[in-house]
């Protein structure tokens, strides 16, 4: 036996050696021009913009507060129009009993009469954006400071929320509901039945990561209700990932996960007495597995407004709910061959006679007011254009904000219109101020939180006047920022128009090497993304991953990035929505489309050597522009991609490709492991062994169908990270070190 052993080990030894000669070694290290510009983004962090906040408005908008820079954090209040400043809470106030350092502030509120301040701290992540933590309520007057739960574990509250009258706070602990009386201390478990499959206040993970569902129950406007989702996960097929690496044996989390066409969970809305008692369901049609309660919300303190979609997500119906029997009455219907949005909000104003709906059964993405008993609908956004956000509604003075951009996709611009829908939709941006803009507007609609920044340029932050526009101070200007990247800018981005034949014509952009010879030929990496949930191509600061893009520009490449159709960029229904039941199949096509355009209109892209690279939908569609156009790309690197549509979500799926078993040949064509026999070139696979999103299974199923098919190619683990891929100390640095190392040896630099 121990010969034998011995003699096996021989063997083994023998061949390993001989496999190691016959593969060409990466490199042991990155050209050093490009390994310190990834260590000053990545790891040292000097490219962080300045930013602001968090913010809350006070006093309707007179005043609004934020923290003070450094590590002694004040929240200061500033007169809106003066910008007087006034310290409000000190840190040296944030220091509990027995310890010496103030409470850190990761999210704090204001009771209504601005007495008590509620502050969020000690923060635990539970899934994506869910965080768990300590709540703590500080007293303006007294300065006394308490923390809330009573003998509640460490951070295990979450969502907490002062009542309109600002005496009691309500927040979710174990899945259940709570109210705590400030005064007295009092503890009431408003919720019991929490725990295991049923979660009352927060949602399921797919409620969670699609819907934005998280923070979900609601106090009414007396204050003498609460409203709140109840989910029930039983049915719900359990996802378990593994963690080999914390302890001497693997750990495993299990959580219910839907995969598209499979049970989800059961959701209903109720509403319970503030002071304990039995929950009154509200009585909405169909099967609760089979609908989603996008949203619920007061509209007094009788009436609950819900919006129901069915599973396919092509009907969206809001419903007014009396809260005292739960009788639901429809109000209005949206409907769709495709797919609806859902709108972010829902603003009642005329008294709460009308309300604002987003809808785009006209082509466009626009703003109505339906009348209450849903009689008459009237279109707000009177322009041949999409809207992309409602910023707010100014009741008082009959006006809406919105965010648009008609004449270039790439950018954002502040639009008014009237409530009453006469007159046409003036843009409030200023014209001579070209990229993108955002604006957190106060509730009396007379204020703005305005952030403006470009694609060469970051963020400047500003108050300013509506609907004026005037500014009445500049709060981060970023000019360290901006004069520390302007070598960089010697090349200034090129945005793109490619016509891809067939009318269609996709926005683009294109950097150049600073010493760029349009004489010469140079390699082009591609930036993908091509799904319908966010797009690439957009005129404002995009951080560290165009400074990535920049540095690797420095080593002699091109790099572009192309919107396709389905993306949700503003160009109209039909741009978005064409592809309904063949997400992935289109994009691929039309990326590839666009390179060969570009190469031809360019005589120095090099298509000789052109790589793409992308993360999750864009580590998709890095996966099907491989297989399926490998004469286009050589080299891609796919980071936490969805090899096969069957194993993702019942909600993101289902929503673009309908259930796989009324679309079969969908979900097979938009599957890239379907076409991996077509891979040529070289290719990498990151993927992150504790993502709850994406789930590696699909990447081992990808790479097992490749092992049968004979490909070579290459694979890099990151045990335990979930799908940000950003957790552990030098992990971004990594990733990004990583794939500019595979892209440098695959993809000769420099011009030819």
């Amino acid at each position: 036996m121990r010969t034998d052993c011995l003699r096996s080990r021989t063997v083994v030894l023998i061949l390993a050696t001989l496999v190691t000669s016959a593969v060409p070694r990466l490199r042991a290290q990155l050209p050093d021009r490009l390994d310190e510009a990834l260590q000053a983004i990545f790891d040292r962090n000097e490219y962080a913009a300045e930013s602001f906040g968090p913010t809350a408005w006070l006093d309707g908008g007179r005043r609004y507060t934020s923290l003070t820079r450094g590590a002694a954090r004040d929240l200061v209040a500033y007169d809106t129009a003066s910008g007087q400043e006034t310290v409000l809470v000190s840190a040296k106030d944030l220091v509990p009993r027995g310890s010496d350092t103030p409470l850190q502030i990761s999210g704090y509120s204001w009771s209504s009469d601005q007495s008590k301040l509620l502050i969020f701290t000690n923060t635990r992540r539970v899934w994506r954006q869910n965080t768990r933590g300590d709540y703590w309520v500080f007293d303006v007057k007294t300065k006394a400071l308490r923390k809330l739960g009573g003998q509640a574990p460490e951070a295990s509250l979450m969502f907490a929320k002062f009542a309109p009258d600002g005496r009691k706070v309500g927040y979710v602990r174990a899945q259940n509901i709570y109210v705590e009386d400030l005064a007295g201390g009092r503890i009431t478990p408003l919720t019991t039945d929490g725990g295991g499959d049923v979660s009352n206040g927060t949602s399921d993970w797919v409620n969670e990561e699609e819907l934005d569902l998280r923070d979900c129950f609601r106090w009414s406007p007396d204050g003498r209700r609460l409203a709140y989702w109840q989910f029930n996960t039983s049915g719900v097929e359990r996802f378990t990932l593994i963690n080999n690496t914390d302890a001497l044996y693997p750990t495993l989390t299990r959580f219910p996960y839907p995969k598209s066409g499979t049970t989800n969970s059961a959701v209903r809305v109720g509403v319970l007495s503030a002071t304990g008692g039995a929950t009154t369901w509200m009585k909405t049609a169909g099967d609760p597995r089979n609908h989603y309660v996008a949203s619920a919300e007061w509209v007094d303190a009788a009436t609950l407004a819900l919006q129901q979609l069915n599973r396919l997500q092509n009907t969206n119906e809001l419903l007014l709910a009396d809260v005292a029997s739960g009788v639901v009455r429809r109000v209005h219907r949206d409907q769709s061959e495709t797919w609806v949005d859902v709108p972010d909000e829902v603003a009642w104003f005329n008294q709460h006679r009308e309300f604002t709906w987003v809808s785009e059964h006209d082509g466009w993405r626009h703003v109505y007011a339906v009348a209450r008993d849903g009689t008459r609908e009237r279109l707000l956004t009177k322009f041949d254009g999409d809207i992309t956000s409602v910023d707010a509604v100014d009741s008082a003075n009959g006006r809406l904000y919105v965010t648009a951009s008609p004449s270039n996709a790439t950018q954002r611009y502040l639009y008014m219109s009237r409530l009453d829908g006469d007159g046409a939709v003036h843009r409030v941006t200023p014209a001579d101020q070209p990229g993108s803009h955002s604006y957190d507007i106060s509730p009396d609609g007379a204020w703005a939180i305005h952030t403006y920044s470009r694609f060469d340029a970051p963020p400047r932050i500003e108050i300013v006047s509506l609907p004026d526009h005037q500014v009445a101070r500049v709060v981060t200007q970023n000019a360290d920022l901006a004069k520390k990247i302007a070598p960089q800018l010697a090349q200034p981005v090129e945005f793109l128009s490619v016509d891809i034949g067939d009318g269609v014509v996709l926005d683009g952009y294109l950097l150049k090497p600073r010493t760029f010879d349009p004489s010469r030929k140079y390699p082009i990496i591609v930036h993908v993304y091509g799904e319908p949930a966010g797009t690439t191509v957009n005129d404002r600061w995009g951080g560290a991953t165009i400074l990535f893009h920049r540095a690797m520009t420095d080593e002699g490449y091109l790099v572009a990035s192309f919107d396709n159709r389905g993306t949700p960029a503003p160009k109209g229904t039909p741009w978005r929505k064409v592809v309904y039941g063949a997400v992935g199949e289109l994009s691929a096509k039309e990326q590839a489309a666009a390179v060969r355009r570009l190469a031809a209109d360019r005589p120095y892209v090099d298509l000789d050597r052109v790589a793409i690279y992308g993360a999750s939908g864009g580590g998709s569609n890095t996966l099907n522009s491989m297989f399926r156009f490998p004469d286009v790309y050589k080299v891609g690197v796919s980071i936490a991609p969805v090899p096969d549509q069957r194993l993702y979500d019942t909600i993101y799926q289902e929503r673009y490709m309908g259930l796989p078993q009324e679309n079969e040949k969908g979900y097979f064509a938009g599957s890239p492991i379907n076409f991996a026999p077509g891979l040529r070139g070289r290719l990498l696979i990151v993927h992150g062994t504790g993502d709850d999103n994406v789930h590696y299974q699909g990447t081992e199923r990808l790479i097992n169908r490749l092992i049968e098919l004979g490909k070579s190619f290459d694979v890099m683990v990151y045990p335990n990270r979930t799908h940000a891929l950003s957790e552990g100390r030098g992990t971004r640095l990594h990733l990004y070190r990583l794939t500019a190392r595979y892209l440098v040896e695959h993809v000769p630099a420099g011009p030819r």
